[in-house]
């Protein structure tokens, strides 16, 4: 082979304790996947121009929230690697972007929960692999057939039909959640919608967004631009329609595939230093990280159950009453993940696992993002019991939960009135509760899936090498922040 350096590096998988011997040379080695290609993305990574630009209005506009005050870019801001830097995202409710989002002094800038689940990144979510999103993969193509609408989702047979794709289904579900962009009952009528599960039928929160989007000019010539033989009157906008944008957007803007590994994969491992191929090396090798984060995205797109510390106030899931009777708050901590899903005791804590492309930007990791440094994350997957073990939930970047407001009933009016006093502190228990509780936090042990791995402080440090050569650059022209939007909404607070 011409202008070829042969390494031999003998690896011993923790996983079966075989011999691996790996090439690494000038060419792409052989254990690696295939370059990534506009193959490999819906409509060969080009869907047209006015939906994009139709999306990345959508995407920043806060009109798709119900109380007007937070859009999908809140959340999923280009400042912050397409997520938040927050361990649990502040949803509708708080003030700011990223680290730096608070809750405020008026009830309208209090908060009634964290959101869960920490707040993914976007990058390459548009690629046709992708068949499974969020966490616990509750979208996901339906290739049975056994719904109308084409996906399996929270929506059921009620999910309309046109959607364009996975990720187009996805974007049909943050405005239906309370705390992340509907509000709360007796706030505005999206919010009433979605306290009565009502999304799809008549009066519902996607029927009410989409009248919304009919009644701004601007936009009806933007969906008229982006669809001109399906729309032709502002009757026509769907809430399909507008997901369908947002995803074509996010595809498009997010898609990352020119880091220095891709250049590893045209051929050229050179575009990497000895310490990050010596990570590289570990990754498909010793470590055995690429026996879930495999292909092209670093990602098997299952479901695994890694001890990952649980902090915040859950998905409402289990039995354990001790939070209750602790706290006096109806309702359980804890989080089943893909269990939830499926029904089946054996997926509980299973999570989706995430691809790794630019990775390094979408901290913190984990599905409720308890860890805040690669480094960190890493020696998790080593041992991760242990570290479950020794997880101490104040290292999570986590704003305080202090301006905290419930709902409560005067007569025939709904208010939003203050928690205040010991209520506060049993309120802010939930963020601490399930990794304080020995009983649930052996639960997520007893679940754990992976063996433990030895390996040096120097070879974690090649492996985060390694893992920084997976950062790519989007698309800026789409990511940069419009100075306004159709809605005449303020874009940043």
């Amino acid at each position: 082979m011409k202008n070829s350096i042969m390494i031999l590096l003998t690896l011993c998988t923790a996983a079966t304790g075989s011999i691996l011997t790996l090439n690494t040379t000038d060419t792409k080695p052989e254990f690696l996947p295939e370059p990534i290609t506009n193959k490999d993305f819906y409509q060969d990574g080009a869907p047209s121009t006015e939906k994009v630009e139709l999306g990345r209005m959508l995407f920043f506009d806060k009109v798709l929230s119900g109380n007007r005050n937070i859009s999908c870019a809140t959340c999923h801001h280009p400042q912050h690697g397409s997520s938040d830097g927050l361990a649990l995202p502040f949803g509708e409710g708080a003030l700011g972007l990223g680290p730096d989002r608070r809750t405020g002094e008026g009830t309208a800038q209090a908060v009634h929960s964290r959101v869960p689940r920490n707040s993914p990144g976007l990058f390459n979510v548009g690629a046709q692999e992708f068949t499974r999103l969020f966490h616990d993969g509750r979208v996901e193509t339906d290739p049975a057939g056994n719904y109308e609408g084409g996906f399996i989702s929270p929506a059921k047979w009620r999910l309309p039909k046109g959607l364009d794709n996975p990720l187009a289904a996805q974007a049909m579900f943050p405005p239906t959640s309370d705390v992340e962009m509907a509000g709360q009952k007796g706030e505005n009528p999206v919010a009433d919608a979605s306290s009565m599960n009502n999304a799809a039928g008549p009066g519902g929160v996607w029927e009410l967004l989409a009248k919304r989007l009919q009644d701004i000019p601007e936009y009806v010539e933007l969906f008229k631009a982006a669809y001109p033989e399906s729309i032709t009157q502002s009757a026509d906008i769907t809430f399909v329609d507008a997901a369908n944008a947002i995803a074509a957007f996010e595809a498009v803007a997010f898609r990352t595939d020119n880091s220095p590994f891709d250049q590893v994969l045209e051929g050229n491992s050179k575009a990497i230093s000895d310490k990050a191929r010596e990570g590289m090396n570990l990754f498909y090798g010793k470590a055995n990280c690429a026996s879930c984060h495999s292909g092209k995205f670093q990602t098997d797109h299952d479901f695994h159950a890694i001890a990952m510390p649980q902090i915040g106030p859950g998905k409402n899931h289990g039995n354990n009453g001790n939070y209750w009777r602790a706290s006096g708050y109806q309702g359980f901590v804890e989080d089943f993940g893909r269990g939830r899903v499926t029904f089946n005791p054996k997926d509980n804590y299973k999570f989706r696992t995430p691809s790794l492309r630019n990775v390094a930007e979408t901290g913190p990791w984990g599905h409720a993002g308890a860890y805040d440094t690669l480094e960190a994350v890493i020696r998790h997957h080593l041992n991760p019991v242990e570290s479950l073990e020794q997880y101490r939930p104040s290292e999570a970047v986590l704003p305080p939960l202090e301006s905290v407001v419930e709902t409560t009933a005067k007569g025939a009016e709904l208010k939003q009135e203050f928690v205040e006093g010991s209520r506060l502190v049993g309120y802010q228990m939930r963020d601490t509760w399930v990794q304080n509780d020995p009983e649930l936090r052996a639960k997520i042990a007893e679940a754990n899936e992976l063996p433990k791995i030895t390996l040096t402080d120097a070879e974690v440090e090649c492996l985060v090498e390694f893992l920084n050569t997976l950062t790519g650059t989007s698309n800026e022209s789409l990511l940069q922040v419009p100075t306004s939007v159709p809605s005449g909404l303020t874009v940043i607070d």
